[in-house]
Formats: C-alpha cells, sequence, structure tokens
C-alpha cells in the first residue's frame, strides 16, 4: 500500500525565524554601531551630530542627489560582485582595480579605432563590453594559472598584478601609442568614441536634470546572472562546494583546480565591466583619472555577505555616503566623518555577522540536543504476547 505523501508546506511555514533573526537584526545592529561611533567623532569635534546626519540625509535624498548615488552604485555594485564571486570560492580578488582598468583602456581603444567605421553604433558597444570582459578575465586569469600551477597566493599575485597592469596603462596612454591629446589640454585620453556608441541615460528620478546611466540596466544583469550560476546551476554549485569544503568537493568528483580557474575568470571577467558606464555614458574616453574602485569593492561586498541583494543595499549606502560627504565639507564639518562612518559600518557588520551565525549554529546545536535527549515512544506495549 503507497504512502500518502505529507503536504507541501508554504514558504512562510518552512521560514525558521530563531536562524533568520539574528542575521536580519545583524546589520541593523551594524549600523547603530557605526552611528554611534560617529558621532562620538563629531562631538570630538564640536560638531552637533543629529544636524550633521540631518544634513547628510536632506541632501542625499534630493533628486539630483538621487541620480548620483544610483551612478556610483552602478560602478561599485559590478566590481564588489566580481569581488564576491572570489570571495564564494574562498579567494580574493584584489586585483579588480588592475582588471577594470587595463580592460577599459584596450576596450577604448579598440571601440574608437578607424577600422571600425563601418559598425553601427550598437555592434560597436557590444564589441566593447566584449572586450572588456576578455581582457579582465585574461588579467585575473594569470593570477588563476600561477595559483593552480605553482601554488602563487591569489591575493599576492593580484596586487603585483595591480601595479603591472598600472604601469602598463601609463605606457600605452601616451601620444606614442594609444593616447590622444586634445589642443589646450595636458590630459591624454584615447580617442572619443563616436556619438552612436554613446549609451543614453534613463530620467529614472522626477526633478533632476540629469539621467541615470544607461548602463545600470548591465548592472541588473550581472546581478541576475550572479544569482543564477551560484544558485541555480551546477558550476554554481561546484563553486560554492569548493569554497566551502575542498576536499570533500574533491572527494565528490569535484576539480578543485579547475573550480579556482573559472572562479577567477569569471570575477575578472565582471570586473572589466566596471569603467565601462563612464566610458560609454559620460567620458566616451578613457583617461589616468580611472581607476580606485577595487578596494572600495572588497568592503561593499564584505557588507553586502556576497549576496546579490545585500550587495546591492551595500552599494547604495556607499554611494550616499560618498554623496553626503560634499555637504558636510560645504558646512563646514570634516568630512572624514563619512571615512569613519565606512569602515567602521564594515567592520561591525563582519562582526555582527560573526556574531549572528554563533548565535543560530548555538540556537540550532541546543534544538538538536533536546531532540536527541527526549525519550522515544515506548512501543513494547504494543508487542502482543507471542504463545509458547
Amino acid at each position: 500500500m503507497s504512502e500518502v505523501a505529507a503536504p507541501r508546506r508554504s514558504w512562510a511555514e518552512r521560514l525558521d525565524w530563531r536562524q533568520l533573526l539574528p542575521r536580519l537584526l545583524a546589520p541593523v545592529a551594524a549600523l547603530l554601531i557605526a552611528a554611534l561611533i560617529s558621532s562620538i567623532a563629531l562631538v570630538i569635534s564640536d560638531k552637533d551630530p543629529l544636524a550633521a546626519f540631518s544634513s547628510m540625509l536632506d541632501y542625499g535624498t534630493q533628486p539630483d542627489s538621487l541620480v548620483d548615488i544610483l551612478n556610483k552604485s552602478t560602478d561599485y555594485y559590478i566590481a564588489a560582485v566580481a569581488v564576491a564571486i572570489g570571495f564564494r570560492m574562498n579567494l580574493f580578488n584584489i586585483g579588480v582595480d588592475g582588471q577594470y582598468r587595463l580592460a577599459t583602456l584596450v576596450a577604448a581603444a579598440v571601440g574608437a579605432a578607424p577600422f571600425l567605421d563601418w559598425a553601427p553604433g550598437f555592434l560597436r558597444i557590444v564589441l566593447i563590453v566584449v572586450i572588456a570582459m576578455l581582457v579582465g578575465a585574461f588579467w585575473a586569469g594569470v593570477a588563476a594559472v600561477l595559483k593552480v600551477t605553482r601554488g602563487v597566493s591569489e591575493v599576492i599575485s593580484t596586487i603585483m598584478l595591480n601595479f603591472i597592469g598600472g604601469q602598463i596603462v601609463a605606457f600605452l596612454l601616451t601620444t606614442n601609442h594609444l593616447g590622444v591629446q586634445a589642443k589646450g589640454s595636458n590630459d591624454v585620453t584615447t580617442p572619443v568614441l563616436p556619438k552612436d556608441a554613446w549609451l543614453s541615460g534613463i530620467p529614472l528620478i522626477p526633478g533632476s536634470a540629469s539621467d541615470v546611466k544607461g548602463f545600470v540596466v548591465v548592472a541588473v544583469l550581472v546581478g541576475v546572472g550572479y544569482w543564477f550560476l551560484l544558485g541555480h546551476t551546477r558550476l554554481g554549485f561546484d563553486l560554492r562546494a569548493s569554497g566551502q569544503n575542498a576536499t570533500s568537493a574533491v572527494a565528490s568528483g569535484v576539480n578543485a583546480r579547475r573550480m579556482v580557474l573559472y572562479a577567477m575568470l569569471l570575477s575578472g571577467g565582471v570586473a572589466g565591466l566596471v569603467g565601462l558606464s563612464e566610458l560609454l555614458g559620460e567620458r566616451h574616453a578613457y583617461s589616468s583619472s580611472v581607476g580606485g574602485l577595487g578596494f572600495t569593492a572588497i568592503g561593499i561586498a564584505l557588507l553586502g555577505r556576497n549576496s546579490p541583494v545585500g550587495i546591492a543595499l551595500a552599494s547604495l549606502l556607499w554611494a550616499f555616503l560618498a554623496r553626503a560627504s560634499q555637504i558636510l565639507d560645504i558646512e563646514e564639518i570634516p568630512k572624514e566623518i563619512i571615512t569613519i562612518m565606512q569602515g567602521t559600518t564594515v567592520l561591525a557588520v563582519v562582526v555582527a555577522y560573526e556574531l549572528a551565525t554563533r548565535l543560530s549554529r548555538r540556537a540550532q546545536q541546543r534544538r538538536v540536543g533536546a531532540a536527541v535527549s527526549e525519550p522515544g515512544p515506548d512501543k513494547s506495549a504494543d508487542r502482543s504476547e507471542v504463545p509458547a
């Protein structure tokens, strides 16, 4: 006789609030701790913390500020996802800065090359994106090959590749190679992209004269792809399994070395997209001023706990603080307060999540212990005596 299947529980019934609540409260507690430490710094500077935070909130919610926050968070988000891909594999890709600088330079030079004059703007944009991803993946792949073949730490190799990549960019961005210099200007850039290869903005925020960069759509696609890859594909499962326990993953048939190579190539490919929002939507040429987001992305990825939604929220918070620092400077409030808030927020979030993980683990151990210690049903009374 077939057994009757148990009724399927809804998602609300499957939620374990005893494990979920500490993780929800952790970021809130971390932000409160960061605000408290920043308030102490403001009081020491003879400034009113409430007035400073009120000015930041008022200025940061104006239409022009919202556009700037969305534009900044687009770059932050893509860079942080590139870092998070490595983190999920227990790899520290410190070389995002060098990867996207070199990728943006090569993509800008090829996109403005005369041999593509026949190509329509859309095709040129697609080519720029593909080239940037390939160059970023190649530069990250150097560190991956060194790790899987020679055991070189990716931290050391990517830091050194940042320096090497920066020097290559400085060498190529000269008038003797890929750079051009406009009349009356000391700034050397790549040739300006044709206008049909400029990415139009999106008027998302009413009341602002500026538009949100159209590359925000690519950032959303990157987030969706990151979520789908890690949570709904075999490759994503192998990457996460190798990152959590490489020995067990190898025992189950996963090629750990191949996963290291795949993770670094994916991370570098996403990193190559970081500079394209400015290239296609604002500057339309590469200049030496592009760069500096690599280490910021590490803090944002940690703050967002490597999840697509968490990284998005962390990127918006980071962009809000960067925008709000302008009003602090105008009101003669030390804008270094923003740096203090950013640093303490990351540290507090890391500590808070670690505490939340330990509390959840202890609560689960107590529940398991209580379940094991409960006496089982006494089945002796159900047994019928067998006659001799």
